[in-house]
């Protein structure tokens, strides 16, 4: 995999051996990033949470873009000495990332935060209902900016539209793009003022 804009464009990162972690492909990573610069206006100063990180493609391309710091989750042992090979590689300061090997389901997580953009890229056995209560447990502790924007990638099959539209976290449902059999849906918490 390569960085595909900013300070690391061009540079190549690994990814974790094995069937564990499905990377975003170079040309669905960079039509996400691209929707999230023109959405949040950039990535200049974002505090981002790349939850079930993988090879952490995703944080790192925020940070090589301009995001302040990205804070990356992911319960595999491979997976997490990736990342931080990745950054390491790249030469990332310490200031900038952290990397935390946790389950993000089990243990809300608010280093970092509060999180301007998250980035959702859970294994797709895990239900809507599963990544709506990350959200919630994300924003009872107040890690989320009232400003956030959240990308969650799913199975296109997948219909989440009357879930979150009917749940009480109020979030909005603002585009979904799909690519093959993946989805990506944009979120963002209700304005209290709209």
């Amino acid at each position: 995999m390569r960085i595909i804009a900013g300070t690391y464009r061009g540079r190549t990162i690994d990814a974790p051996d094995g069937m564990g972690t499905r990377p975003t492909t170079d040309r669905v990573r960079e039509s996400l990033m691209s929707a999230v610069s023109s959405a949040t206006g950039g990535f200049e100063g974002l505090r981002v949470l790349d939850a079930f990180a993988g090879s952490g493609a995703l944080g790192i391309e925020c940070i090589s873009r301009g995001a302040a710091h990205a804070t990356f989750t992911d319960r595999d042992a491979k997976a997490i000495a990736t990342i931080k090979k990745n950054i390491a590689m790249l030469g990332i300061p310490a200031t900038q990332a952290l990397v935390l090997r946790t389950d993000i389901l089990q243990r809300t997580v608010t280093a970092g935060g509060p999180f301007e953009l998250v980035l959702l890229d859970p294994p797709y056995a895990y239900t809507p209902e599963t990544v709506l209560g990350l959200l919630e447990a994300l924003n009872d502790a107040h890690a989320l900016s009232p400003e956030a924007l959240i990308t969650y990638e799913h199975a296109k099959a997948c219909d989440i539209s009357p879930l979150f539209a009917s749940h009480t976290l109020h979030l909005a449902e603002l585009t979904t793009k799909i690519y093959g059999d993946i989805a990506i849906t944009f979120l963002a918490p209700e304005r209290n003022d709209q």
